[in-house]
């Protein structure tokens, strides 16, 4: 069982959507810790994900301190900040992923990491994003293949994008969708008790009226595409000035 486990990533990883600045971020990979804790009870946990990273920057500031560390399980997840930014390319965002599988690997860490849902279904305005998507998780999952890193898959699993999994601003889960990124790599990582009851759908909910989903929308764009946007030509980040909440491994609340 693992005893040292280090997450690195952006705010995903660092769990937002699930808390707030006020009570601080939980998040899948807090979650994760405290299922491992459940079965070691002497885990050390430590998270060095920060909000608005791109791959390089986790790449550039995270691997390092992570090896430091000596974890035995790492996980990663990065490159979807790379992904909605005018200019992508698929082959450099995979190579920071890679050099990480790899360094880590190495260093004798099980590693997992995730492919990305159908972010068409999501968010339908990104519609135009898919194809970067779909080369995107061939890309990571012939990466990690090479470094036998676990994949958790999430494109054709049709509960990743239930909106309830998703918070207002459709880039970050909610807390139910933390909790189920964190049984999804439980499940990949064949910890006991784990199973595929994380890709179940939830109950079906009405359709909403094309009114309703209009109106969603248009809201949606002015409260956080429009914002988003303004930041990104402004060459602004919500990860400026943020260290990581959990820099060295320590134990898990319980």
């Amino acid at each position: 069982m693992y005893s040292r486990y280090v997450a690195l990533g952006d705010s995903q990883t660092e769990g937002i959507g699930d808390g707030d600045e006020v009570r601080g971020y939980r998040g899948w990979a807090d979650r994760l810790a405290g299922t491992l804790a459940e079965l070691d009870p002497g885990l050390r946990y430590a998270n060095l994900a920060v909000r608005g990273k791109l791959a390089a920057e986790v790449h550039a500031e995270q691997l390092a301190p992570a090896l430091a560390l000596e974890p035995d399980l790492a996980t990663v997840m990065a490159g979807l900040n790379d992904l909605l930014r005018p200019k992508f390319d698929v082959a450099e965002i995979t190579g920071h992923l890679e050099a990480m599988f790899a360094a880590l690997t190495q260093a004798g860490a099980t590693v997992a990491t995730v492919t990305y849902p159908n972010i068409a279904k999501i968010a339908p305005l990104a519609r135009p994003l898919l194809p970067r998507v779909i080369a995107f998780n061939a890309a990571i999952r012939a990466a990690a293949a090479r470094h036998d890193v676990r994949v958790v898959e999430t494109f054709t699993i049709d509960v990743t994008t239930d909106a309830r999994m998703w918070s207002a601003d459709r880039l970050h889960a909610s807390p139910l969708g933390h909790t189920l990124i964190a049984a999804s790599m439980a499940h990949v990582l064949d910890l006991p008790g784990s199973d595929d009851s994380w890709t179940r759908p939830l109950p079906v909910l009405p359709r909403p009226s094309l009114l309703r989903a209009s109106t969603t929308e248009l809201r949606w764009i002015a409260s956080f595409a429009g914002p988003w946007v303004g930041r990104r030509l402004r060459g602004v980040s919500s990860g400026t000035g943020r260290t990581a909440k959990r820099p060295d491994l320590g134990p898990v609340a319980r």
